[in-house]
């Protein structure tokens, strides 16, 4: 089935209209040598798949490293019901006249020393993952929703716990594990708009916007979950813990990015995170790189509109993205309800990712046929797909946390 989003190009719904494709040897560099050792992966070919993301679809992350003055708002070790604690610290960034803060939000068990650490985005603010009154609103711009008891740009009292049902703070903490939130706009407010955000504290003088090959908003964020995991490596409560780059769609994106270019981060774990995420360029299922460069524009750097309409020319796939995670584990996960995210294409690019885990004596996954749904897979590269729509469920943290159990053994 071929449809039509706004007037605009067509989607494509139908595996049997997809034209063939083909995805370029992660195993083989540009000029045509074939990588058959670990060493020449990482010193030839792994370094160069990752420029060719900087260049052609994340953007460069300008050179220079800021340091956060660091401040501990709140803590008590009597969160939830007593067997966690809660911990809220600002991290200000300031650079030519330019400020920025993060507010970072963690709740650990109190029974687990150097817990291992979910560490991931939210949409509209930290009081909404859980309903709990000591969570501090951000006071960077947030989009409307009425079904977050948001107006005005700008978090609220009423929208604390809007987004709970998306986060398993208990069963994360019962399991023994602790969680990390930050709200995505205090980094860069998701909207076409350079003015603000991190962007401004990189700018040379008199530029006003990043440079066509420079980062659009999912470098800013990767950027951004990269401080983060700079203070929890100096906290002495999570300095020795082993950390999760987590996501969910668009924040799926970022953390399959943000794993990419920092191998601090254990594992990986993508939720629905489609097009630019886990889902193929190539298959045009669904979302395409035309359909997201026009609806985001502000997401990629703008190298990467050369490629809409023009997948095909993409000297990179996102079975490329996975690869460069390895050895680390990687967990994929899509929804049978979920067309838009291509949730073949998904599994897909994590299957083809395969030979690079397997050239470090790792497992990715066993065939190109997709598992059926609601029975995952947990090797090096894990997936599953499940029931229901765009979301993020318990069942799927259910996964998550199997996942990195089997791996921190």
């Amino acid at each position: 089935m071929t449809l039509f989003a706004c007037g605009q190009s067509p989607v494509n719904y139908d595996e049997s209209t997809i034209a063939p494709f083909e995805l370029p040897d992660p195993l083989t560099t540009s000029a045509g040598r074939e990588i058959k050792s670990v060493k020449d992966w990482e010193q030839l070919r792994r370094p160069e798949i990752l420029n060719l993301f900087k260049e052609e679809v994340y953007g460069h992350i300008p050179a220079g490293a800021l340091v956060p003055k660091i401040e501990v708002m709140e803590s008590s070790p009597a969160a939830l019901g007593g067997k966690a604690s809660r911990k809220q610290v600002a991290l200000t960034f300031e650079k030519a006249g330019q400020r920025l803060q993060l507010l970072v939000l963690m709740y650990l068990p109190n029974e687990v020393d150097d817990p291992p650490l979910f560490v991931g985005y939210n949409f509209y603010g930290n009081q909404t993952i859980a309903d709990d009154p000591e969570i501090l609103i951000s006071n960077a711009w947030t989009r409307n929703s009425e079904d977050m008891s948001i107006a005005e740009n700008i978090g609220t009292q009423a929208s604390r716990g809007k987004r709970s049902h998306r986060w398993a703070i208990d069963q994360i903490i019962d399991e023994g594990f602790g969680l990390v939130a930050i709200y995505y706009g205090d980094v860069d407010p998701d909207r076409d708009d350079f003015s603000d955000g991190i962007h401004p504290l990189f700018y040379a003088s008199g530029q006003d916007k990043p440079k066509p090959n420079e980062w659009g908003s999912i470098g800013a964020w990767a950027w951004g979950m990269s401080r983060v995991l700079d203070y929890l490596q100096q906290d002495p409560q999570t300095q020795a813990s082993k950390y999760i780059a987590f996501g969910h769609s668009r924040l799926g994106k970022t953390s399959l990015w943000a794993g990419a270019l920092d191998t601090r981060f254990s594992v990986v774990i993508s939720n629905n995170s489609g097009c630019g995420g886990a889902a193929l360029f190539k298959r045009k299922f669904g979302e395409t790189a035309a359909a997201i460069n026009r609806n985001f524009p502000h997401w990629f750097s703008d190298s990467f509109n050369a490629y809409s309409n023009k997948e095909e020319d993409l000297p990179i796939d996102q079975h490329m993205l996975m690869a460069l995670v390895a050895p680390r584990p990687v967990y994929i996960a899509s929804a049978e309800e979920d067309q838009w995210a291509d949730p073949k294409g998904e599994y897909l690019a994590g299957f083809h990712a395969g030979p690079v885990y397997e050239l470090y004596g790792k497992k990715g996954l066993p065939t190109a046929e997709p598992p059926k749904v609601n029975q995952p897979i947990m090797k090096d590269v894990g997936y599953h797909i499940r029931t229901g729509k765009h979301d993020v469920t318990d069942h799927d943290w259910e996964q998550y946390i199997a996942f990195c159990k089997r791996h921190f053994k």
